[in-house]
């Protein structure tokens, strides 16, 4: 007989495994943006060789930014599309529970409302981040194998794709983790409001802040909560990366990145220690708040 004690991990564990198993557009909606843009990108490469030739006029550092071009925007989509679903997601994270009452069973089970939250949270945060880095590479190795199969057919070099691919892939998963660092005190906002709100949580979530920013521009003429909300949102691609940009503003290149000023930015830290409070704060909520 096995009288192993669990280990403490395994209660979270399972409980990231729920999330993917009751959400399953958190993977669908990346990989259908994928298949979408990878198609389009299939037509397109029957004008391919012209447009490579074309480039010859060009200066080596539009070369390569025309080059990266398709390949960034492919990530770009896939990116923004998995974001949406994460806001989604979070909104819905508590609140669906609550109003379709499964919480009382969820919390029958031998997992702590700290650990739910935990699992909840590691969704965007974590499990989000890593499974678009490997959709967004598949598809980027999918272009490039389509793109090497017409060039060659076209009698064409195709070196220096391959080595834009191989230098712009550490950048896309440099480029994940920072944005998921940066958002985290977003998505536990959301997961706050998630577990608070009785109908609506969208609304909840959105309008105080803004009512908060035309507050303060009417009374004061200010725009500091605006700012912000605009930091916080973006803010990201100044303090992760420096000014050392390919052409059209891509970032393209190891070059382009700086960690060490992003992680000696204090917006990182005061971000992550709001997203501590908020998650606690969502954890306590879920503890004493009824079903819808």
């Amino acid at each position: 007989m096995n009288t192993e004690a669990p280990a403490p991990t395994r209660p979270l564990f399972w409980s990231v495994r729920r999330e993917l198993w009751e959400n399953r557009a958190l993977y669908v909606a990346p990989l259908v943006a994928a298949l979408v843009f990878l198609f389009g990108y299939a037509i397109s490469t029957i004008t391919l060789p012209r447009r490579v030739r074309a480039m010859a006029a060009l200066d080596p550092a539009q070369q390569t930014a025309a080059l990266a071009m398709p390949y960034s925007v492919a990530a770009t989509l896939i990116i923004l599309t998995a974001y949406l679903v994460a806001v989604f997601y979070c909104l819905d994270a508590l609140y669906g529970e609550r109003r379709d009452r499964s919480i009382l069973f969820w919390k029958s089970l031998p997992v702590s409302d700290l650990e739910t939250v935990l699992a909840k949270a590691s969704i965007p945060l974590v499990v989000l981040p890593a499974l678009v880095f490997a959709i967004a590479l598949a598809t980027q190795l999918a272009m490039l194998l389509l793109s090497t199969l017409v060039l060659l057919a076209s009698g064409l070099g195709v070196a220096t794709l391959w080595a834009r691919l191989f230098e712009m892939t550490p950048v896309l998963l440099y480029g994940l983790a920072v944005h998921a660092l940066w958002h985290a005190p977003l998505y536990a906002w959301l997961l706050v409001v998630s577990s608070w709100a009785r109908r609506m949580p969208f609304l909840w979530a959105v309008l105080p802040p803004l009512a908060l920013g035309a507050f303060e521009k009417v009374a004061f003429q200010t725009s500091y909560v605006c700012s912000l909300l605009q930091y916080r949102v973006t803010g990201a691609m100044g303090e992760a990366f420096s000014a050392r940009t390919g052409a059209h503003g891509l970032v393209i290149r190891l070059s382009g990145l700086d960690p060490l000023r992003f992680l000696s930015s204090p917006g990182l830290w005061i971000g992550l220690l709001a997203a501590g409070v908020f998650l606690a704060v969502a954890a306590r909520m879920r503890r004493y708040r009824e079903p819808i």
